[in-house]
């Protein structure tokens, strides 16, 4: 049998001036049978029991693995994903159970830049019709009009305002992810969540397209949930990084901690994976490489899900789950047997 640790509490209440809240969220997607009745014979468990804060102006990452949840996570917490269970509250006020006409009036707070810039945009649709639907549909009405503002927004984000009139065939990778960037802050939101932003586009310009966000939340005092998987990309933006395994967050803290001295084993590995510039620490430092396959969120490991792959799992990781805990002020891991690992 499976014992919780009750002793363990949430930490999305630590922060009285948080923006968003998170806590305990959890995202299941149904496993039907293939009979006439298609009942329910289980569940993909995506997101399980995730709880965190971000404050006004911050840049939370969220690194992992293919296939963890992270972007399940992100789009659940936009209410583009019923959550299972849980709790989402932004600006001081639960949105967790809204129902879609409530949801409108939040997307004006709310938006998200979407991973693919070849898919997320309406090829049907010139980019003046796609960064103006937020306006449309929000009811807004400019005061020196709607085009005005759309090619100001074009000119922010580094496009031609005389493109106007164009379709998203006529533009690359990097300026359709623009594209999405102009659609996202239009209505001038307090929290954007970012999926991948920047895994679609060439090395040359993910580092344009970073500096952007960084300019706009800096102009515009913006919060960011930066999702991807590169991890070197999310120290380079974000404030705290949250790590998680099979829909679980593994360790919290700033970034600095995260990258110079990790607590858990999972994220022993995942920082030893990123290049040091410097090619002599590069030769010294220890490789982590994990052994075994990610276990299936449809049969989740028992206790700690990592312990199949961790080479410190003990018993007492089979028995218990460790939910997150603070080590260090601000630095929260979910480890039975925590070890501060210097790594730069």
């Amino acid at each position: 049998m499976t014992v919780v640790d009750e002793s363990n509490t949430s930490i999305a209440a630590d922060r009285g001036d948080a923006l968003l809240r998170v806590d305990q969220l959890q995202k299941y997607f149904p496993i039907t049978g293939n009979g006439l009745l298609r009942r329910r014979i289980g569940d993909v468990r995506a997101v399980e029991d995730i709880s965190f804060d971000v404050v006004p102006g911050e840049t939370l990452g969220i690194v992992g693995e293919s296939g963890c949840g992270k972007s399940t996570a992100g789009r659940t917490i936009m209410r583009l994903l019923e959550p299972t269970g849980g709790r989402i509250e932004f600006d001081g006020r639960d949105i967790t159970k809204l129902s879609r006409r409530e949801l409108v009036p939040l997307r004006r707070e709310m938006q998200m830049i979407f991973q693919d810039p070849y898919s997320s945009l309406n090829p049907r649709h010139t980019v003046g019709t796609i960064i103006s639907a937020p306006f449309k549909v929000q009811g807004v009405k400019p005061a020196r009009g709607v085009q005005a503002e759309v090619q100001d927004l074009m000119a922010r984000v580094g496009l031609n305002p005389e493109h106007f009139n164009r379709y998203p065939n006529e533009f690359s990778g990097g300026q359709r992810q623009r594209i999405g960037i102009a659609r996202a802050i239009a209505l001038r939101p307090k929290l954007i969540v970012c999926d991948e932003p920047v895994s679609a586009l060439d090395v040359s310009i993910q580092a344009q397209v970073v500096n952007l966000l960084e300019d706009l939340q800096d102009e515009f005092q913006l919060a960011y949930i930066f999702i991807a998987h590169d991890l070197s990309v999310v120290r380079h933006i974000s404030d705290r990084v949250a790590v998680m395994y099979l829909g679980r967050i593994m360790e919290l803290a700033e970034s600095d901690k995260i990258y110079k001295a990790p607590l858990h084993p999972y994220t022993h590995a995942l920082t030893s994976a990123v290049p040091l510039p410097d090619p002599r620490a590069e030769r010294k430092r220890e490789r982590i490489i994990l052994t075994g396959d990610l276990p299936s969120p449809i049969n989740p490991p028992s206790g700690c899900v990592f312990r199949t792959r961790c080479p410190k799992a003990q018993q007492r990781c089979t028995d218990e789950i460790p939910l997150l805990r603070e080590f260090s002020p601000g630095h929260y891991g979910a480890c039975h047997f925590p070890e501060e690992r210097k790594l730069v």
